[in-house]
């Protein structure tokens, strides 16, 4: 496994933050994600195209948040989420071979990639205005199995591992006396030729403590993890219901 890990500079390392929570607050989160694939995955030079050769189908996502706010002003704001992805698809591999089964098999696949967050953030807007900057880790596990569909046909397994540092930004604007708000989120990192984005915008009505969000969420993971290469994009509609404290 090949760790990534680098410093994020400039504008996301805060020295000190410009505003904090007035007192300790927390929240959580689920939230269904119906995403659509594409992209490759690479396996000892050998190519598959994911959504022409595999054709995974679309499929809903599960995601988990959870963050703790507090007025300590040296001290970053906690924010923790889980993504996990799970795709299948039956298909045909293409014009060439990947990883030993023959061009034109039939074949089932499976691709798995699950996600563990940890961000560190300050507040540097607190009004209607609301702005977070701030680092995230991210364990990202990917795995692709594809199965010959005949019997003791060979199967592929493609598998990669990364600790990626990430810049975190959070935006959102509220509307006066409303409860609506709207806003946009994202975690970003480019290097050395590996490079991940994973960005929302939403719309977001809270009532009391309960907070309903909906909007488009989109990431791209370009990471090459020795011999194995994922370079893929998610995007669609997300809906998701919290309670905030």
């Amino acid at each position: 496994m090949r760790k990534l890990m680098i410093a994020v500079g400039g504008s996301l390392v805060l020295a000190a933050p410009l505003a904090s929570a007035d007192v300790v607050g927390a929240g959580a989160s689920v939230s269904y994600w119906n995403s659509d694939f594409s992209g490759d995955v690479v396996n000892k030079g050998d190519v598959v195209d994911i959504d022409k050769d595999l054709n995974m189908s679309s499929d809903g996502n599960a995601n988990f948040t959870a963050n703790f706010e507090h007025p300590i002003p040296v001290l970053p704001n906690v924010r923790l989420n889980y993504t996990g992805i799970s795709q299948s698809g039956s298909g045909t591999v293409g014009v060439g071979a990947f990883d030993g089964i023959l061009p034109g098999a039939d074949v089932k696949s499976d691709l798995d990639i699950e996600q563990i967050d940890a961000t560190f953030y300050y507040e540097v807007l607190d009004n209607w205005v609301n702005l977070d900057l701030g680092l995230t880790a991210r364990s990202m596990d990917a795995e692709l199995i594809v199965r010959e569909k005949i019997a003791n046909g060979r199967v592929s397994k493609t598998e990669v591992d990364a600790v990626l540092p990430l810049g975190y930004a959070s935006v959102r604007f509220d509307l006066p006396f409303t409860g609506v708000s709207v806003g946009g989120e994202g975690n970003v990192i480019s290097y050395s030729g590996d490079s991940l984005y994973d960005v929302n915008v939403y719309g977001q009505f809270d009532v009391a403590v309960l907070r309903l969000r909906a909007g488009y969420r989109e990431m791209a993971i370009d990471y090459e993890d020795d011999d194995d290469r994922l370079d893929v994009k998610l995007s669609g509609p997300f809906a998701s219901i919290g309670v905030d404290f």
